[in-house]
């Protein structure tokens, strides 16, 4: 395995990389439909999957500490954001990982035979066009996705491409299958981004009047 610079200051480097992107996106907190157990277990196996990395984010454990103290309490509704805020952190911690590695390749700082395999991705990437929900998943997460746009406040194109089986942007379920929009225009980027910046307040099983206003632009 050959690496132009030394591993250890390669490996300082990238992790420093990694944690500085990390502390400014932590997202959003999204409800999703699951049971506040099933989003604190998934946010736990993602965190788990973090720390193997090398790349836990250092208060993700503590989201999922509260998340677990909020269920305690009988708060199902605050323990499934905390779960979910804490899962979202752990499985971006992951991919900016293999991106910030990818780029490093891009720039000769390593070669191919230092690349790690990336894991697989949570959820089910049908094609380059479509993807299966699975549980936990929520438009923010799956459009933060590498594979999908890399950036979570471009949900919104995806909520226009699905609106006919999407009614609350808040509310999706395991088995759709989304389409996903490839060829938007800068335009329509930016208006999505706009729009998940500034929905307001939102309620599950309620089609929020931003979000009309959204699909009717």
């Amino acid at each position: 395995m050959k690496i132009i610079h030394p591993l250890k200051s390669f490996a300082t480097l990238l992790l420093v990389a990694i944690l500085a992107v990390g502390c400014a996106s932590d997202g959003g907190d999204d409800t999703t439909g699951i049971t506040a157990a099933d989003a604190i277990a998934a946010a736990k196996k993602a965190n788990a999957k973090a720390k193997a990395e090398g790349v836990e984010w250092r208060d993700t454990g503590k989201i999922i500490k509260k998340a677990e103290a909020a269920l305690a309490d009988g708060d199902s509704a605050k323990a499934i954001k905390l779960a979910n805020r804490a899962r979202r952190q752990a499985e971006m911690a992951v991919e900016q990982k293999y991106r910030e590695l990818r780029r490093l390749k891009a720039l000769g700082i390593i070669d191919s035979d230092a690349m790690p395999a990336m894991p697989e991705h949570h959820g089910n990437m049908m094609s380059a066009d479509r993807y299966q929900v699975v549980k936990g998943d929520s438009l923010w997460d799956i459009s933060g996705r590498s594979d999908i746009y890399a950036n979570p406040y471009q949900w919104p194109l995806i909520y226009r491409a699905n609106q006919g089986q999407i009614k609350d942007a808040d509310l999706i379920y395991p088995g759709q299958t989304l389409d996903i929009q490839r060829n938007a225009s800068a335009a329509e980027v930016n208006a999505a981004i706009a729009h998940a910046k500034n929905r307001g307040a939102w309620s599950l099983g309620v089609v929020e009047d931003t979000d009309r206003a959204y699909l009717a632009q």
